[in-house]
């Protein structure tokens, strides 16, 4: 079968890919080796979010007579709490399933590889080969969990995050390498269900792409959550051969030995471009990933590359957006590039934290005069009527023109804050404008303008 677009992996940048080339009139196919959705609907951000709503839940219900509400008895059923994350994930892909059906796009089941000459070659469960052309190839293979030598993954001691979601047993204690974002979600996850939980940090900070203000604030409401922090902490070996782990850690006062029934491997990921005919197409790569273009043309003609295999921020709705307009580029549409300074970050932790563009130090080491502004919930009757006062609001403005040069947030809820600052940043709204643009009161959304005013001079609240 001859298709104007096949892509390869159905994850948030192939479905979104597939959909929109489809949408542009263009005869679309989609190859997936497992299942539709790829890891961030099936193993990754959709499932973990259902897990934390669970944990959030449970800690609504154990703080409940807080809000004037007793409840005499109450417990948490851990492999209930995974069977919904399942079944949620479940939903979502079937959901995608559906969406296949309704643009019509062929779906390929196996796993794909692309060969010279503009085709790809599908291996399905039978071991049967099918070869497929197309005018133009998308490969969006995406990534999985990174492993390192002194963190062998062996999945049932040392797991990742896949494992992560789907543990038989509640453990009782854990140690999460890694303080990104997927780290942290499963260290406010499994603290949360009532496991001893301590994270370990290579770099001075968690969070460390975060602003540190907004580091120094997640460390102080995890530490008080019962979270225990080693940052500029190296781990050089995990010892399995008992019945649980000795977890030896490197730290500036010497070696510490943390015993854990489990240990989360969370240091990053790894792009899936191994076996899929790069070298037989002369794809080129570097570091891992494969060399694109602004539109993620690759070197070849008719090969373009999104999402986690490509440089950029490792993001679903990054790959969406790279997807989105890479077909559109085929098609023919008046595109622009994508701007990688106004991509928002989220972490899904309790705090939450959401940002976009530059931290306060970017910021001064690129040479701007700033206004800083930073307005805390503590401040904020919304935040104070739901029981959540932890956490800020942070603006950082170039002083000379007024331009917003980042947003910082971390508290409740600020995840569905930020996209405020990413369209302010978008159309260019200086902080004058945010300033006297009028925000509805009593809400969160209040402290992103408050904290503009704090910048000003003009902060009323505080």
């Amino acid at each position: 079968m001859d298709f104007d677009v096949i892509v390869v992996g159905s994850g948030p940048g192939g479905y979104v890919t597939a959909i929109r080339a489809s949408q542009l009139g263009l005869k679309t196919a989609i190859v997936e080796k497992e299942s539709l959705g790829g890891v961030c609907l099936n193993w990754g951000c959709i499932p973990t979010k259902a897990l934390l709503k669970s944990a959030q839940v449970f800690e609504y219900v154990k703080h409940a007579e807080d809000f004037g509400i007793k409840i005499s008895k109450y417990d948490k059923d851990f492999n209930a709490v995974v069977n919904r994350s399942r079944q949620v994930a479940n939903g979502m892909s079937g959901g995608v399933q559906f969406l296949m059906k309704k643009n019509k796009i062929t779906v390929i089941s196996g796993f794909g590889k692309v060969k010279p000459g503009k085709k790809v070659a599908v291996t399905g469960e039978d071991g049967k080969e099918t070869i497929y052309s197309a005018t133009n190839i998308i490969i969006a293979t995406g990534a999985r969990s990174r492993e390192l030598p002194s963190l062998p993954q062996d999945g049932k001691k040392i797991i990742g995050y896949r494992k992560a979601m789907t543990l038989e047993t509640q453990p009782k204690k854990l140690v999460v390498v890694g303080s990104g974002a997927i780290g942290i979600e499963f260290a406010y996850f499994y603290n949360s269900m009532g496991t001893d939980v301590t994270v370990v940090e290579y770099l001075p900070n968690i969070v460390p792409l975060e602003d540190e203000e907004v580091s120094k604030q997640l460390e102080r409401s995890f530490k008080k959550s019962g979270v225990k922090i080693m940052t500029n902490a190296e781990v050089t070996s995990v010892d399995t051969s008992g019945n649980g782990c000795k977890v030896h850690v490197k730290t500036k006062k010497g070696e510490e030995v943390l015993e854990a029934d489990v240990v989360l491997s969370a240091v990053g990921i790894t792009p899936n471009i191994e076996g899929i005919g790069l070298e037989d197409v002369g794809i080129a790569t570097d570091k891992g990933r494969l060399l694109v273009n602004d539109f993620y043309q690759t070197n070849v003609p008719g090969y373009y590359a999104i999402g986690d295999i490509v440089k950029g921020p490792a993001l679903a709705h990054v790959a969406s957006a790279e997807g989105i307009l890479c077909v559109e580029k085929i098609a023919g549409h008046n595109v622009e590039p994508l701007d990688y300074g106004n991509i928002p970050g989220c972490t899904y932790s309790f705090p939450e934290i959401a940002s976009v563009g530059m931290t306060e130090k970017a910021a001064k080491d690129a040479g701007y005069e700033l206004k800083i502004g930073k307005f805390p919930f503590s401040a904020s009757g919304k935040a104070s009527a739901s029981g959540h006062k932890d956490g800020f609001v942070k603006v950082i403005f170039d002083a000379k023109y007024g331009e917003l040069l980042g947003t910082h947030m971390i508290g409740s809820n600020v995840t569905e804050m930020i996209a405020e600052a990413v369209i302010a940043r978008k159309l260019e709204t200086t902080g004058y404008e945010i300033l006297k643009t009028v925000h509805p009161h009593p809400t969160l959304s209040e402290a992103f303008m408050e904290a503009t005013a704090a910048a000003y001079g003009e902060v009323i609240h505080l």
